[in-house]
C-alpha cells in the first residue's frame, strides 16, 4: 500500500500497487504532453528565430555583395529558399513524429482507461447479481418462516382447541363421578402402569394394596423389592387422592402429609409418597417430583405422570447403597447369631437338668419297684444304674459348660462375646 497526500486538502489517503501505477501513468503522461508543448513552442520559436536570422544573414549578404554578384541573386536566392525549406521540412517531420507519439500514448491511456472502466464494471455487475441473489434468498427465507410460523401457530391452535375440549371432557366426567370413584380410578391408573413395568423393569418386586388397617388406617399401595439374598432394596408406601373440581370443600395435599407419615412408620416402609390431583393449579406441585421432607421424613409429593420415575429414581438411589445394606445386615446377624448361641445353650442347660431331675427320680421309683418286686431283672437295675451314673456325669459337665471355657483358645468368638457384652453394657 502507498499512501498519498492530497495537494488541496492535505488529506492522506492509501492505494495499493494498482491504483498508484494508475495515478503514476496519469502523471507522467501529463508531463509528457506539458514537455510536448513546450519542445513544440521551443521549436515554433527556434524556427521563427532562424527565419529571421537567415533573413537578416541573407539581406546582409544580399547587401553586402548586391553590387558585386547582382549575378549570383537569383542563384543565392534560391540556395536559401531551398535551406529554409529543408529545416522547415525537418522541423515539420520532427512535429509529425511528436504528434504521432502524443497519438500512440492518448490511444494506450483511453486503452488503460477502457479496461479499468471494463474491470470495474464487472465487478458492480457481480456486486448487483449477488446482492440480487440475497435478495431473493432473504424473500425465500421470509416466506418459508412465514409460513412456518403460519403452520406452528394453526398447530398451536388446533392443541389449545383439542386441551379446551379434553378438559371440558374430564371436567364433565369428573362431575359424574363420585369422590371414591375418582380415588380408585387413579389408583387403578397407577397400578395398571407398574403392571405394564412389572415382569420387565421390578421382576422381584412387591406392589400391592395395603389391606392391613389393624392400627385405624392403611395406605393405599406398599412397594418392596429385595435383592437375591433376600436383603430388602427399598420400601415405599404409596398413597393416591383425587378430587372432583365440582366438590364444595377443597382438599389440599398437606392434608395428608400426618396420616401418611403414620402409615409409612407403621408398615415399617422406607420412603412415603403421596400421588396427587389435588392442589391443580399450584405451581409448586406442578413443577414435578417434590420433596416435602422438611416437613416429614423421606416424603415426596408427584403428580401421576411421574408415579414410575419416582418409584425408579429411589430405587436407583437405594441400589447405590444396597452393599452398605448387605454388610449392615451381616453384622446385625452375626450379633443376633451370637445372642442366639448363648440363648440356646442356657436353655439346654435348664432343660436338661430339668430332664435330669424327672429322669433321676424316675429312674429311683424303677429301681425300688424292680428291687421289690422283680429280682430277676438284676442286669437292667444295673443298667439303668449305670445310665443314671452317666446322666449325673453329663449334667455335671453341662453344669462345668462355660462361655470362658467355650471360648477358651477361639478368638473370633471371644471378641465376639465381649463386644455383645460391651454393647449390652
Amino acid at each position: 500500500m502507498n499512501e498519498i497526500i492530497c495537494p488541496n486538502c492535505k488529506k492522506a489517503f492509501k492505494v495499493d500497487e494498482a491504483g498508484f501505477a494508475d495515478i503514476l501513468k496519469q502523471v507522467r503522461d501529463h508531463q509528457f504532453e506539458e514537455e510536448l508543448q513546450n519542445r513544440l513552442t521551443l521549436a515554433e520559436k527556434e524556427k521563427e528565430s532562424a527565419v529571421k536570422l537567415a533573413e537578416i544573414t541573407v539581406k546582409n549578404s544580399l547587401q553586402e555583395q548586391l553590387a558585386a554578384k547582382d549575378k549570383q541573386l537569383a542563384e543565392l536566392k534560391a540556395l536559401n529558399e531551398v535551406a529554409l525549406v529543408e529545416k522547415v521540412t525537418q522541423k515539420d517531420a520532427e512535429i509529425a513524429e511528436l504528434k504521432a507519439r502524443m497519438d500512440k500514448i492518448e490511444l494506450e491511456k483511453k486503452l488503460a482507461v477502457t479496461e479499468a472502466l471494463q474491470k470495474i464494471e464487472k465487478e458492480r455487475d457481480a456486486l448487483a447479481n449477488d446482492l440480487k441473489t440475497k435478495d431473493l434468498e432473504k424473500q425465500t427465507l421470509e416466506s418459508s418462516l412465514k409460513q412456518q410460523f403460519a403452520a406452528e401457530l394453526q398447530s398451536r391452535d388446533a392443541i389449545i382447541k383439542y386441551k379446551d375440549e379434553e378438559i371440558a371432557r374430564v371436567r364433565d366426567m369428573k362431575a359424574k363421578l363420585s369422590t371414591k370413584m375418582l380415588g380408585e380410578s387413579l389408583e387403578q391408573h397407577c397400578e395398571t402402569e407398574f403392571n405394564k413395568l412389572r415382569a420387565t423393569a421390578f421382576p422381584r418386586a412387591y406392589f400391592e394394596k395395603d389391606n392391613d388397617a389393624k392400627s385405624g388406617s392403611k395406605g393405599d399401595f406398599i412397594y418392596r423389592e429385595t435383592d437375591e439374598a433376600g436383603n430388602e432394596i427399598i420400601s415405599i408406601m404409596f398413597e393416591m387422592k383425587n378430587e372432583a373440581d365440582t366438590t364444595a370443600t377443597k382438599k389440599k395435599n398437606e392434608d395428608f402429609f400426618k396420616e401418611l407419615d403414620k402409615d409409612r412408620n407403621e408398615k415399617k416402609c422406607e420412603f412415603a409418597v403421596l400421588v396427587s390431583l389435588l392442589d391443580a393449579d399450584s405451581e409448586y406441585y406442578n413443577t414435578g417430583i417434590v420433596d416435602v421432607s422438611y416437613k416429614y421424613p423421606k416424603m415426596y409429593v408427584v403428580r401421576p405422570q411421574f408415579f414410575i420415575p419416582i418409584i425408579t429414581l429411589l430405587r436407583n438411589a437405594a441400589l447405590s447403597s444396597l452393599q452398605y445394606k448387605a454388610e449392615l445386615a451381616l453384622v446385625k446377624s452375626q450379633n443376633i447369631d451370637i445372642t442366639n448361641f448363648e440363648d440356646k445353650m442356657n436353655k439346654f442347660k435348664e432343660g436338661f437338668a430339668r430332664n435330669y431331675d424327672l429322669a433321676s427320680r424316675k429312674f429311683k421309683d424303677a429301681i425300688d419297684g424292680i428291687d421289690k418286686t422283680i429280682r430277676e431283672l438284676q442286669k437292667t437295675k444295673d443298667a439303668l444304674l449305670s445310665s443314671e451314673n452317666n446322666l449325673r456325669l453329663a449334667n455335671e459337665k453341662t453344669e462345668d459348660l462355660t462361655i470362658k471355657k467355650l471360648t477358651h483358645n477361639n478368638p473370633t468368638m471371644k471378641a465376639k462375646f465381649d463386644e455383645l457384652k460391651k454393647n449390652e453394657g
